[in-house]
C-alpha cells in the first residue's frame, strides 16, 4: 500500500504558496498548488484569501495566481475601451485584440448593485485565448458581459499608439466597439 504524502499545513504552507508565486513568471493554477502541498483546491483559495488579507499582491487570472512584482516603467501603453456583443462573439473580440499586437489586461461591467465588477484576463496571445474560451465552455460559467447585455470594458495594452488605434479601429469596423453614437 502506498503511503499517502504528508499535508504541508497553514503558514508553512501559506509561506511556500508565497515563495512559489513570487519565484514564478507564469501564473500557477489552485490545482497545482493543492498538489504540490497535498491539500484539496478549497484550501489553497482559503490561503489565498488570507495572503491578499495581508496585503501580499496576489491577483487571481483565468490561467491562474500571479504575484504582482513592483514593475518598472513598462513601454506599454493602455487604454480602456467600451465594448458590446454577443458571447458567442468573444473568441473573435479578444483574437482581433491579440492578433494585431494587443493585450486585454482586464474585464469591467457595472452591476445595478455591486457597481464595477472587474475581472483579470491577462490575456496576450491565441493560446491564452483558446484557453480561457475553452475554460468558459468546459465549465458552464456565464461571462460578466451577459449581466449587461453585452456590454463591458477593456483595459487593453499596446507597445505603441498606433498599435491602440488600430485595435479600436478593427473592433469598430466589426460593430464591437461602443462609440458616441451609440446612444
Amino acid at each position: 500500500m502506498k503511503q499517502q504524502e504528508k499535508k504541508v499545513l497553514g503558514e508553512d504552507r501559506r509561506s511556500l504558496i508565497l515563495k512559489w508565486l513570487t519565484e514564478s513568471v507564469e501564473p500557477i493554477t489552485g490545482t497545482l498548488l493543492a498538489s504540490k502541498t497535498n491539500v484539496s483546491r478549497q484550501v489553497i483559495v482559503q490561503d489565498i484569501s488570507i495572503l491578499k488579507a495581508r496585503n501580499y499582491p496576489i491577483l487571481a487570472t483565468s490561467q491562474g495566481y500571479v504575484f504582482i512584482k513592483e514593475q518598472a516603467k513598462t513601454d506599454l501603453y493602455s487604454k480602456v475601451i467600451a465594448c458590446k456583443h454577443l458571447p458567442e462573439e468573444t473568441e473573435r473580440e479578444l483574437n482581433m485584440i491579440v492578433d494585431l499586437g494587443g493585450s486585454v489586461k482586464d474585464v469591467v461591467v457595472e452591476h445595478p448593485v455591486y457597481g464595477d465588477l472587474t475581472a483579470s484576463l491577462m490575456i496576450r496571445n491565441r493560446r491564452d485565448v483558446q484557453d480561457f474560451t475553452h475554460k468558459m465552455s468546459s465549465t458552464n460559467a456565464a461571462l460578466l458581459s451577459q449581466l449587461t447585455d453585452g456590454v463591458h470594458l477593456h483595459t487593453i495594452e499596446a507597445r505603441t499608439h498606433e498599435q491602440l488605434d488600430e485595435i479600436c479601429n478593427a473592433l469598430s469596423e466589426v460593430g464591437f466597439l461602443l462609440s458616441s453614437e451609440d446612444d
